[in-house]
């Protein structure tokens, strides 16, 4: 199936046509369309040109105007104000544009793959091994997904990268207990769920801290494991190993539960770049770009400063010859540059680690790993906020932990689902209110622009109300409804009907999509398009308010009616499944 061209081009075209035809001088000048309240689409870019030309820019406009081909699919164009154009498309150019969406058997509503794709590593999710995961990690999860499937679907090549924390001192702690007591993380079943996996870490971490705060000759012990771990003993590296495997079980509970595939393959953690950081180092220190400070190696910038006005360098490597981060994070870009031969590295990272990633970037374009035709992204985003807007924590204080979180928003959508529900049975009641409490969770997080911080409110979450997922799902599963009532009646495109007012803004908001996810791709912004989403359920509510379907005036325009309730739930179903949120066909 081919591309469909959207009214919006279409009218572009004509209009840009038009502008070459009055201004032969100009060469192609932009008629910087958009859509408008007062017409279908105004377009602005006659004032820009008249002042090039210094030409009067209403005189101008009435000879562009006069050029406009006007008929299939332009109705009428009229000049406004100092030299806007209000354009009307016609009400059969709308319905044929979204016959030829609904005719895409893909399933792509006829939206066009990027002109140049190329390959982008996206680095999201990073929980920490031997860690419960909290509400901090639920937003690096959730936008990264998102945004990996937008990507994707605009024909992109994405390589999916979860950099777990799985190395470092800690390990010596934990390893060296293991040693000591070898049947903590033995599993009593053939099959262990996440939540026995998590307390059988949590358990085994606190008794180790607790040791390696009392016990001197313990942690020295401990410390030697660190040595030994880093140096690659196969002993050590086995029970490292455990401690990895644990943690899969739960994180792989844990994203399941987000209804989040996640593959062990692009499981690659701190310890992945291990046989790299020496020659990180070396690269670094023989270009000039890191030099030794006070036996440490650094990066220096002139605009990072310390409250002393000193220079705050990226420590690579410190004075004991330990690596810290930066050596980590250099070593996996030469790795997404060179070997997985990525164009964008795009990180889903907490705002707080701005600058660290400033640093790290700045320190990879002087090496030269980073250049004009590579380029790396931080795409920061905001804390979780509680209802009285400070970050998130439980009564006692602590921070929340990610699977109390989701269990929750499930109780409280099944309540809402079990109200509305007529002819659902206790199974379905769970399972539905699964999909719409994990939805609610993730819809709250991708409405928000992701560098915002956002309030955890779950009743407002759950609402049916306002602009939730619940409200979209249930405009989905309403339309569902209406398409199994149908009986005989087929939804068919009969363009030769004319339009309600409501038809024609549900029509030219559904032709907005293919643009809509386009941008959202390319800003990685998720809310464009969860926005997007809300107000297409909105102008659908209109619609089904003020233009009755099943008991329309003709067949005809029964059949019209349901073509374009079919539409639109096929754009809330492919709009929300980019977000990674289920749409149940009957709620």
């Amino acid at each position: 199936m081919a591309s469909v061209t959207s009214l919006s081009d279409s009218v572009h075209q004509r209009l840009a046509a038009a502008l070459s035809a009055a201004v032969p001088q100009a060469g192609s000048a932009d008629p910087l369309l958009r859509r408008s309240d007062r017409a279908d689409f105004q377009a602005n870019g006659i004032l820009a040109l008249a002042k090039k030309e210094k030409a009067n820019p209403r005189e101008l406009a009435t000879q562009v105007v006069s050029r406009v081909e006007s008929g299939e699919v332009i109705k009428e164009v009229e000049v406004s104000g100092p030299g806007f154009l209000n354009i009307t498309v016609t009400d059969r150019a709308i319905t044929q544009n979204l016959a030829a969406r609904y005719a895409d058997d893909t399933g792509r509503l006829g939206v066009p793959h990027a002109e140049r794709p190329g390959t982008t590593v996206i680095d999201y999710a990073q929980p920490n091994v031997a860690k419960e995961m909290h509400v901090g990690h639920l937003r690096s999860a959730v936008i990264g997904d998102s945004v990996a499937q937008l990507l994707e679907f605009t024909g992109e090549n994405v390589v999916r990268r979860h950099h777990i924390g799985d190395w470092g001192t800690q390990f010596g702690m934990l390893i060296q207990y293991l040693e000591e007591h070898p049947h903590e993380l033995d599993h009593k079943a053939d099959e262990t769920s996440g939540e026995e996996a998590m307390s059988n870490l949590d358990r085994l971490y606190k008794a180790a801290r607790k040791l390696f705060d009392a016990d001197e000759e313990f942690k020295t012990r401990a410390r030697r494991r660190v040595v030994d771990l880093q140096a690659g003993d196969p002993q050590t590296l086995a029970m490292w190993q455990k401690f990895v495997d644990e943690s899969k079980i739960y994180f792989f509970s844990v994203f399941e539960k987000l209804d989040m595939e996640i593959r062990d393959p692009d499981i690659v953690g701190e310890s992945g770049y291990n046989d790299m950081l020496a020659e990180t180092c070396r690269l670094l220190e023989e270009s000039g770009v890191a030099v030794r400070s006070e036996g440490a190696l650094c990066v220096f910038f002139d605009d990072i400063k310390g409250p002393d006005g000193n220079p705050v360098p990226l420590i690579v490597q410190k004075s004991d010859g330990g690596y810290g981060y930066a050596a980590t994070d250099l070593s996996a870009i030469r790795d997404r540059v060179f070997n997985l031969k990525a164009n964008t590295l795009l990180y889903v990272v907490d705002a707080r680690q701005s600058l660290h990633f400033k640093m790290v970037f700045e320190t990879a374009r002087r090496a030269g790993w980073l250049n004009e035709d590579v380029h790396a992204v931080q795409l920061a985003f905001g804390t979780v906020l509680g209802k009285d807007g400070k970050p998130f924590k439980t009564r006692e204080g602590e921070t929340v932990r990610l699977v109390d979180l989701l269990d929750e928003a499930i109780d409280r959508a099944s309540a809402v689902v079990r109200e509305k529900a007529q002819d659902l049975s206790e199974e379905e009641i769970a399972e539905r209110g699964t999909q719409v409490g994990v939805g609610a969770v993730k819809y709250a997080d991708l409405s928000t622009s992701a560098n915002r911080d956002y309030k955890f409110d779950l009743d407002q979450m759950v609402s049916l109300n306002g602009d939730t997922s619940v409200y979209l799902q249930y405009a989905y599963a309403r339309i569902q409804s209406i398409l199994r009532k149908a009986g005989e009646a087929r939804p068919a495109a009969h363009p030769e009907l004319e339009l309600h007012e409501a038809e024609r803004a549900l029509g030219l908001h559904v032709d907005s999509f293919a643009a809509t996810v386009a941008e959202a791709a390319a800003e990685y912004a998720p809310h464009k398009l969860a926005a997007y989403l809300y107000q297409l359920a909105s102008l659908y509510t209109t619609f089904y308010d003020k233009c009755p379907v099943l008991k329309a005036e003709t067949p005809e325009q029964i059949e019209n009616r349901l073509f374009l309730c079919d539409i639109t739930a096929r754009t809330l179903h492919r709009g929300m499944g980019l977000l990674g949120i289920r749409t149940p066909e009957r709620l």
